[in-house]
Order: structure tokens, then C-alpha cells, then sequence
């Protein structure tokens, strides 16, 4: 693991696929805020690295939100692209997240299913318990793993990739993230993060077949830091 003079934390590189550990208030990609979005910034350091003259070749396989940090996978070659993308949609890559809550959820461990419906006027989902029109069906699995002062760290599973799915899923059961105003929080945290964190994935390489497992480092502050 590296990180190069644009503070981007590379977490696995090869000729087909590049992993980075995003940083909480970057976009993933370009949105209508006019921002640099990580992918120009992967680029950029492909151009710079292997000194290529033309246009980088840069495919995003998945998004975080803005406030999220954590681990992101970027494609290489269009052939890299395709196939992730395939794996994506038949969920053989598994991620796993970081969430540190204020309320205590119970039973400590659970899955949750809801159906959530996302309005794009605000950019927010809501989670029914029932299928509602225009809904879709979110499944996590969520455990505490540790118990702070004031605080719960908990390991979530997603089985599926809802709009602000775990965001919102947690906010229903009252154990809403820490620093996410949009869905419960009191106080936001003073850099506009939320403590959510992309933890870990593993999967199958699309091109060499073997099985890749990047754990993505907690941002660097005192209560990710009481996690350790």
C-alpha cells in the first residue's frame, strides 16, 4: 500500500484492476457540484506512472457516498469492467462495512429487510417494511463487534446495493451513524463525514481468477482510532 503526492491511498494495483481506500468528501465520480471527482485523480496517477501519452482508460465499478471513506475498486481495461460489473450484479463480490452508531441496535446481531424507496428531490431513501410502490427490496446483516464509551462499532454484510442502504436501514431501527444528519443524527461531524467505512472486499480477479482481499485502513481519528 502507497499513497502519492494527491493523498491517494492505493491499496492493490495490477494491470487490470486498481483498488484505493477512498477518503471521506470525495466523489467518486463527476457530479453536477463541478468537483474533482477520485476518478480523474486515478487517472491522473495511471498518466503519471506508466507516462501515457493519451487519454487513461478508467472504468468505475461501484460508488461510495460522498461522506463515506473506505475501499473502491477501479477497472483498468474494459475487459476488467465488463466482468466486474457482471459480478456485481450476480453479488459474488463480497463487501463488508464499518458503522459507528449512537444508539445500542437490538438484538446485537440481525438482519434487516426492508423495502426502500429513494426520492431523488432529496437525494434520501425511506425504508417500509412492506413492498410499496416503487420500492426495493434491502437486505444487511449487521453485529456488534465493539462497545466504546459512547459509542457501537458494528460489521455490516450487505446482500444487496440499495440508494444510502445501510444509512437508511440502520436509521430504522433508531441507530443512525454517526455525523449523518440526513438520517437521524443530532450533530454532524466537523469535516462532513459520516462514520461509515468500507472495510473490506473479496473477491475473484475477473482476469487472473485469483481471490483478492483488501482491508481498507479506518480514517485517521480518535473514535475510528478507539476501534483498533
Amino acid at each position: 500500500m502507497h499513497s502519492t503526492k494527491n493523498n491517494l491511498q492505493i491499496l492493490h494495483e495490477d494491470n487490470h484492476i486498481i483498488i484505493v481506500n477512498k477518503r471521506a468528501g470525495d466523489i467518486t465520480q463527476g457530479d453536477k457540484t463541478g468537483d474533482t471527482p477520485l476518478s480523474d485523480v486515478v487517472k491522473e496517477y495511471i498518466k503519471e506512472k506508466y507516462n501515457k501519452p493519451n487519454n487513461v482508460y478508467l472504468g468505475v465499478v461501484h460508488r461510495l457516498d460522498r461522506p463515506t471513506s473506505g475501499v473502491i475498486i477501479f477497472a483498468k481495461t474494459s475487459k476488467a469492467l465488463e466482468r466486474l460489473n457482471k459480478m456485481l450484479r450476480e453479488k459474488i463480490i463480497n463487501k463488508t462495512y464499518w458503522a459507528i452508531v449512537k444508539n445500542k441496535p437490538q438484538p446485537a446481531q440481525d438482519t434487516l429487510v426492508n423495502y426502500l424507496k429513494k426520492n431523488p428531490k432529496n437525494n434520501k431513501s425511506t425504508a417500509f417494511k412492506t413492498e410499496t410502490e416503487g420500492s426495493k427490496k434491502a437486505i444487511l446483516h449487521y453485529k456488534i463487534i465493539k462497545e466504546l464509551d459512547s459509542y457501537y462499532l458494528l460489521e455490516i454484510d450487505l446482500e444487496t446495493g440499495r440508494h444510502h442502504q445501510i444509512r437508511c436501514q440502520l436509521s430504522s431501527i433508531g441507530s443512525y451513524i454517526k455525523g449523518d444528519l440526513k438520517y437521524g443524527a443530532k450533530r454532524s461531524n466537523k469535516d462532513g463525514s459520516i462514520h461509515l467505512h468500507a472495510r473490506k472486499i473479496e473477491f475473484t480477479h475477473p482476469v487472473s481468477k485469483e481471490t483478492i482481499v483488501v482491508i481498507a485502513p479506518t480514517p485517521d481519528d480518535a473514535i475510528w482510532k478507539a476501534c483498533k
